[in-house]
């Protein structure tokens, strides 16, 4: 084994102890914030698997889209929601709890089986090396071999959006059709500071 065998082992090592830690910080913890970062690491231990595996342009795409859009998305609405409650004891808990851990219990056996089967031995020519890269590559199979699965989904995020837009917008009614009989609903809107203290503060100003 020479020295680049070394450093790709002990970085894979290292990466998988940092992944399985943060991925059981995102579980066992109680504080949701902190598991939303630790989810982010990983993410970010999972790019550097890509990495090892020569896979840069999956792992650019892991960062960019996980951590940099769906880990900050998750983030904003924890703390824009910024809702504090304690969690009421549930009756019988240790039943989902035992089930939870069967469940997980039966995957980790099922892809341990699988990667313990998989034949990972790759025949290697010597002296061949890759004449392009792997962006070239999937770019290849996208417009080719997987054209329609691509565009599928790219329809599917088109629909997605329109329907977030839908059920974001605000419903307008013209005024003619707003009458005094109509009953309109409270606009959503922030908490307002309550007037007495506004009045108070203007008082102390004047003094």
């Amino acid at each position: 084994m020479n020295l680049a065998e070394g450093v790709q082992l002990v970085s894979f090592g290292l990466l998988s102890l940092m992944m399985i830690g943060a991925a059981l910080g995102v579980v066992l913890l109680a504080n949701i914030v902190y598991s939303a970062f630790l989810l982010g690491g990983v993410f970010i231990s999972i790019a550097g698997l890509y990495i090892l595996l020569n896979a840069d342009f999956v792992a650019a795409a892991q960062v960019l889209i996980y951590v940099g859009a769906v880990n900050v998305l998750i983030l904003f609405a924890i703390m824009l929601v910024n809702k504090r409650q304690d969690f009421t004891p549930l009756p019988n808990a240790w039943v989902r709890k035992g089930a939870t851990a069967l469940v997980c219990a039966g995957l980790f056996v099922l892809l341990g089986t699988m990667v313990l089967a998989t034949p990972w031995t790759k025949t290697h020519v010597a002296g061949t090396v890759p004449t392009q890269s792997s962006i070239v590559t999937i770019g290849e199979h996208f417009f080719t071999d997987f054209l329609l699965p691509f565009e599928l989904a790219s329809v599917l995020l088109l629909i997605a959006m329109v329907g977030a837009i839908i059920l974001a917008r605000r419903e307008f009614l013209p005024e003619e059709v707003i009458s005094p009989e109509t009953p309109q609903q409270p606009a959503l809107t922030l908490p307002e500071r309550p007037r007495e203290l506004l009045i108070a503060g203007n008082d102390n100003k004047k003094v």
